[in-house]
């Protein structure tokens, strides 16, 4: 039978690294993408490598809904006849403002699509795996501090990532009780995205009961 992959977020690099090594798994996968309603321009260039690429099913998905996340769980489900694995990657993007200058519809946005939209789809893609009593969450983010020093902060951003880190750590806490696996994984190795692609999919390829609530760390440690 083969492997259903269900990868989730928005375009970024690692999203692109962990979709590439998917393809050493399987011929294909469906995706569902945050779009990218910040920058016009990007999302048309990100619609265009979405069209393109013949192995990536893509599944409509409007993250502030909640009909939303139901119907794209099942989309994903028709598409692959069954999804084994769900990885929810978060990378948010980049939003630098002073405080008094952030944009209202910026703030909307990070909220609606970054922070709401996970906490719905989590709650289709478990139902569907408690239902099967199987299946495989693995919840993705980076770990990495920015050290630039601008006088334009950087808040929206790590804002979502906090969440996405808080409920992450929720799951995993709550991961013994549930006949599906969850597993956590960060990388505070940025730009080897490729390597810590390869580091995650090991770790799901040998998962078992015992991988339950575990929090994969990749990257350099630094010591003070």
């Amino acid at each position: 039978m083969t492997r259903g992959i269900f990868i989730v977020g928005n375009e970024s690099a690692l999203s692109r690294a962990i979709e590439a090594e998917t393809l050493n798994r399987v011929e294909q996968f469906a995706a569902a993408l945050i779009p990218n309603r910040f920058s016009e321009a990007q999302n048309l260039i990100s619609t265009k490598i979405s069209e393109s690429e013949s192995a990536r099913l893509l599944c409509d998905w409007n993250p502030s809904s909640p009909i939303s996340a139901r119907t794209v769980v099942i989309a994903a489900e028709n598409r692959l006849d069954h999804i084994d694995e769900a990885i929810l990657v978060c990378s948010p993007p980049s939003i630098r403002s002073n405080p008094g200058e952030l944009p209202l519809s910026a703030v909307e946005i990070m909220i609606n699509d970054h922070i709401k939209g996970w906490f719905f789809l989590v709650k289709e893609i478990t139902n569907v795996f408690k239902a099967k009593r199987r299946g495989t969450l693995a919840l993705v983010y980076p770990d990495i501090a920015s050290s630039v020093r601008d006088d334009a902060a950087e808040i929206l951003g790590p804002s979502a990532l906090a969440s996405f880190r808080a409920l992450t750590q929720g799951l995993l806490t709550a991961a013994y009780r549930e006949p599906y696996i969850t597993m956590g994984f960060s990388t505070s190795d940025a730009g080897n995205e490729t390597a810590f692609a390869a580091f995650m999919f090991k770790a799901l390829d040998d998962a078992s009961e015992k991988s339950k609530g575990k929090m994969h760390k990749h990257g350099k440690f630094k010591f003070f």
